[in-house]
């Protein structure tokens, strides 16, 4: 399974972006879409898994969940907006990582793109960054991965260039 995985949008899509979601299975977007049309671009291309995050209006949110916990192939994945990161969960993140454990913690909101193993929890956590605009970021990123089976391979890290 090959994932599109994106966060902060801020109501900002490209065709650069759209040319990636093409070559994925499913895209994955952690919160801050901003608006509808970025969402409607990206479900036209795969199928779209996500969260709403703190800038989104009543619309996004009740489409997208605050906390998404699904499976992909044989990995166990949870994803939050603001769930901080390994050593710094925020109290929802830290509780739902508590109650069930991933092989998989995604969360956004940071703009700070980070892929971190944590050792106490044994998980993988991923944070895009931020492919949008808006935002103190300088260089607008993503990511892609592949699921298969239960491993997650071929990470990469997509610089789309400074905002």
């Amino acid at each position: 399974m090959k994932i599109l995985l994106l966060s902060d949008s801020h109501s900002y899509i490209d065709d650069r972006i759209l040319d990636y979601a093409k070559s994925a299975d499913e895209i994955w977007h952690c919160g801050d879409f901003g608006n509808m049309e970025v969402i409607e671009k990206l479900e036209k291309i795969k199928p779209l898994r996500g969260v709403y995050g703190n800038i989104d209006g009543t619309e996004i949110r009740k489409i997208f969940p605050e906390v998404l916990r699904f499976k992909c192939e044989d990995v166990e994945v949870l994803m939050i907006h603001i769930g901080g990161y390994p050593g710094k969960y925020t109290p929802l993140a830290k509780k739902e990582i508590e109650e069930k454990t991933p092989k998989l913690f995604i969360s956004g909101h940071s703009h700070i793109l980070k892929a971190m193993y944590d050792q106490k929890n044994k998980l993988l956590h991923l944070n895009p960054g931020a492919m949008g605009k808006v935002g103190w970021h300088q260089m607008r990123t993503m990511m892609r991965f592949e699921i298969n089976g239960d491993q997650i391979e071929n990470l990469e890290v997509i610089e789309l260039g400074k905002k």
